[in-house]
């Protein structure tokens, strides 16, 4: 029986352990060894004691760890090799080489197949002995804990498998914002490595946002840092090849048991499509607007004359197809009333329709009014502006008077119609557009590319299929509906009553040339509107005296270009050579400087012969 220590008191199921009838202390060693061998076999740890010879000592839990009969002998090396999974048998045995040879500590884990066939794990952890030569250690069963580990690290790999796999931007970052994750997805948008994502710094050169978008992100950042509240805002990012789309991007915060911010989870889902489509609707709405504001010829095209009808059949052909179309045609004869035809019968129908009087843009900004630019790409550029071209994707742009474009402007046009791309002033990154281009000129342009005012290759581009509109003198059968139409249109505006037209007046409106066309018959009908007193409409036949222009030296003019330039020729006499300033020929002609300077150097007009001479 066993013989306890004076005071010694046990647990009932140690001392039903010790108390056993027939056992001998003899035969069980110590009370301590007894301890030991229990505590390794519920830790199911053994140890076990190894020189260069092999193994001295392998405790009996070891022993039942490996499925071995305790009551044998210490297994030899190649016994315990043998034990060993065929796969990790190199790598312990490297191990066990290198711990004799450089006799220092060793911790690793290696599978075992036992006789049964069962496969365990075990972590293998010794150190050199503290007397003598050779290794004392343990062998600890880890299989439990493997397997949970194997099992955790599947699931996050599952879980980033379905991450990289998302069709969202997701980002992980740290309490402070700091970052820690991004996904594939994330990484190849922004065609950036995990480190060099991590690197970047938000508002800083090389950050992924846009940069008017930075400061807004930063300080709306730095408010949910404080709140610790979810958010959202619109983000625009950048592409591998430098282009930007909008994101949503969600943000989520992840707290602890103490309510502290662990992390913030990022998704950002792409919706530059729809801010493209919000966009493109309110352009065209301030379209819309612009066009109702604006006074147009007459709203149908009103006649049924041979050449009238020839110009509406080639409109019924080219509407339906992408083609350029320059229409050309005297002022006044209804070119941007043809453009609009071609627009209502096209496939673009439902998109903008955006005009654009060319010889009314300062030549300084032509650029930025048909291409756009960027927030401070030159004085007062206060903020990121989309030009006409951008406006009317979709649709189709309407560029009247395409003869008075300056030729830094022609080359940009070149280029949108052979690229279909387009840059903002004070930027180089190409933005594609989708627009059909109509052109109008009243000027003669293969003389003008005769002349080296206007670019050959352009007007190839542009006359793709030209449409020539008659004057209303070569229309006179189209008079008469004309100016009934116009009379029923103004009297309604007016609010009158005209129930006639005096046979004089029909006959004297169809006698006249009309050098201005349909645009002068609306204004002298007008008139006579506002002027009438009864039911019979009647003009005063002094209005249709035309008066031939003459410049200052006399000479009848003949072309629209003559009589311009001997317009600005009798500006510049009046002002002495001035052409800036209040009293300059700009100011008089009610005309931009700049305009005015480009079309001095395109009529060849020398301001400084009209200087006033100084007194020497």
């Amino acid at each position: 029986m066993w013989i306890l220590p004076t005071g010694w008191l046990l647990p009932t199921g140690w001392r039903a352990l010790y108390l056993t009838p027939m056992v001998d202390a003899t035969n069980v060693g110590s009370l301590a060894d007894f301890y030991l061998a229990e505590g390794q076999r519920l830790a199911h740890m053994g140890s076990w004691a190894l020189d260069a010879a092999g193994f001295k000592h392998w405790s009996s839990e070891l022993f039942a760890i490996y499925g071995l009969d305790p009551a044998a002998k210490a297994p030899s090396i190649p016994t315990y090799m043998a034990l060993v999974h065929p796969e990790d048998r190199e790598f312990v045995a490297h191990e066990m080489q290198k711990m004799l040879a450089d006799h220092h500590g060793f911790d690793f884990t290696k599978r075992i197949v036992r006789p049964d066939g069962t496969i365990r794990h075990v972590r293998c952890v010794g150190v050199p002995a503290a007397q003598g030569e050779g290794f004392v250690g343990t062998g600890i069963d880890v299989t439990e804990q493997e397997q949970l580990t194997a099992a955790l690290r599947k699931s996050e790999v599952e879980l980033r498998q379905i991450l990289d796999l998302a069709p969202q931007l997701i980002a992980v970052l740290g309490p402070k914002r700091e970052r820690l994750y991004a996904n594939r997805t994330a990484l190849t948008y922004l065609g950036s490595t995990l480190d060099e994502w991590r690197q970047r710094v938000m508002g800083e050169p090389g950050s992924e946002a846009h940069p008017d978008d930075a400061e807004r992100i930063k300080a709306v950042g730095e408010r949910a840092i404080i709140s610790g509240s979810p958010y959202e805002l619109e983000v625009r990012l950048r592409a591998a090849d430098g282009s930007y789309r909008w994101f949503l991007a969600r943000y989520n915060p992840v707290r602890d048991d103490q309510g502290q911010i662990m992390r913030w989870y990022v998704a950002c889902t792409d919706i530059d499509d729809r801010k493209r489509s919000e966009d493109r609707m309110r352009n065209e709405t301030i379209a819309l607007r612009e066009d109702l504001d604006r006074a147009s010829m007459f709203e149908e095209i009103v006649g049924s004359s041979s050449g009238l009808q020839r110009v509406l059949a080639q409109v019924a052909k080219v509407a339906q197809t992408d083609a350029t179309v320059l229409i050309l045609g005297e002022t006044g004869t209804g070119k941007e009333l043809v453009a609009r035809a071609v627009h209502k019968r096209s496939r673009r129908a439902s998109g903008a329709f955006i005009p654009v009087n060319c010889a009314a843009i300062p030549p300084s900004l032509v650029a930025s009014e048909l291409f756009g630019h960027e927030k401070g790409a030159f004085t007062g550029a206060l903020q990121r502006r989309p030009g006409r071209f951008e406006v009317a994707d979709g649709g189709t742009i309407f560029l009247d008077e395409i003869g008075e474009l300056p030729p830094e402007a022609q080359v940009s046009l070149l280029r949108v119609l052979q690229e279909r791309e387009i840059e903002r002033v004070g930027t180089s990154h190409p933005i594609a557009v989708d627009v059909r281009v109509l052109a109008a000129t009243n000027r003669d342009l293969e003389a003008a590319v005769e002349r080296g005012t206007f670019r050959e290759d352009l007007f190839y581009r542009l006359n793709v299929f030209p449409i020539l509109l008659p004057p209303l003198r070569e229309r006179a059968d189209d008079i008469p509906i004309l100016v009934e139409y116009l009379v029923d249109r103004f009297a309604k505006q007016a609010g009158k009553t005209i129930r006639n037209i005096e046979k004089q007046t029909m006959r004297r409106l169809t006698a006249y040339d009309w050098p201005g066309n349909v645009r002068e018959l609306q204004n002298v009908i007008e008139r006579a509107v506002v002027l009438s007193e009864g039911e019979t409409f009647v003009i005063d036949e002094s209005w249709l005296a035309r008066k031939q222009r003459k410049p200052s030296n006399g000479t009848a003019v003949s072309t629209l270009a003559d009589g311009e330039k001997a317009l600005i020729e009798a500006a510049l006499q009046e002002t002495h050579g001035r052409v800036a300033g209040p009293r300059g020929a700009a100011a008089k002609l009610g005309i931009p400087r700049q305009t005015l300077e480009w079309k001095i150097r395109n009529l060849n007009i020398d301001k400084l012969a009209f200087r006033r001479p100084t007194v020497s």
